[in-house]
């Protein structure tokens, strides 16, 4: 599914009534199976853009594309994580995985089977009975990202999901996301502070200005694949850190 932003600007109002402009105008397009990762300034609108696009909010002017067709509502075939896992306490790994199929009307065993061979693949296996205050914030992540895969959708939304995560499970999470993008691609847009997770995870990188966000520069990330973590040590990698930064440090100026 292609995705694309045309003029599109978000305010909102203030205590004072006044309009405070919180994003845009953008326009920018991400291709079918594209993998593409927002960076900028802290508040320059960023998670902001991942709601318009993921049809929970209007933008003020302008307007956001799904295979042309303009976004008005919550975009069927779209799955979003945020930092939050919003895991529900009382339910499982199992149960909270297999949510959106119990929404859709799937029988519990047919559910429970569908989720169980996913499992494996999150490194789950162990941990179908456990109970989210149970769980490492990077277990909770992979369930939260579970719970998305079980979807099979075509466009994936993730704001900041591994934000609160310490470096290690960090980088961990993030390959785990490259390796399951290698079983089925999907169109992804990733909101993140981290410039080398950027790099890592992206056919291109947006940097946003300060608020309003605006589009800076659109950087292709021209890595090979597939990618690893020894890849952040490699002249070519570091060239293209050192580049987004300096976009970065110039928003800050």
């Amino acid at each position: 599914m292609k995705l694309r932003a045309e003029n599109l600007a978000v305010s909102f109002h203030g205590p004072n009534g006044d309009l405070l402009p919180a994003l845009g105008p953008i326009s920018f397009t991400v291709a079918d199976d594209q993998f593409v990762c927002l960076l900028g300034p802290s508040g320059c609108g960023k998670s902001t853009l991942i709601r318009v696009l993921a049809g929970l909010l209007q933008p003020s002017t302008g307007a956001a594309f799904c295979d042309e067709e303009v976004i008005k509502r919550p975009l069927t075939g779209s799955a979003i994580v945020f930092q939050d896992t919003n895991l529900m306490p009382w339910r499982t790994v199992l149960d909270n995985i297999a949510l959106p199929l119990e929404i859709a009307g799937m029988s519990r065993s047919e559910r429970y089977s569908t989720v169980r061979k996913l499992l494996p693949q999150l490194n789950l296996e162990d941990f179908e009975r456990a109970y989210p205050a149970e769980l490492s914030g990077g277990m909770a992540q992979r369930v939260a990202l579970g719970r998305v895969i079980v979807q099979a959708p075509q466009v994936w939304l993730l704001d900041e999901p591994f934000a609160a995560l310490d470096a290690l499970t960090r980088e961990t999470l993030s390959l785990e996301l490259l390796r399951l993008r290698r079983r089925a691609r999907q169109t992804i847009i990733l909101v993140t502070h981290d410039i080398n997770e950027a790099v890592l995870l992206a056919d291109r990188v947006i940097v946003m200005s300060r608020r309003p966000g605006r589009l800076v520069a659109d950087v292709e990330i021209d890595l090979p694949r597939p990618r690893s973590a020894e890849m952040i040590y490699q002249r070519d990698f570091l060239q293209l850190t050192k580049k987004i930064r300096d976009l970065i440090e110039e928003q800050r100026a």
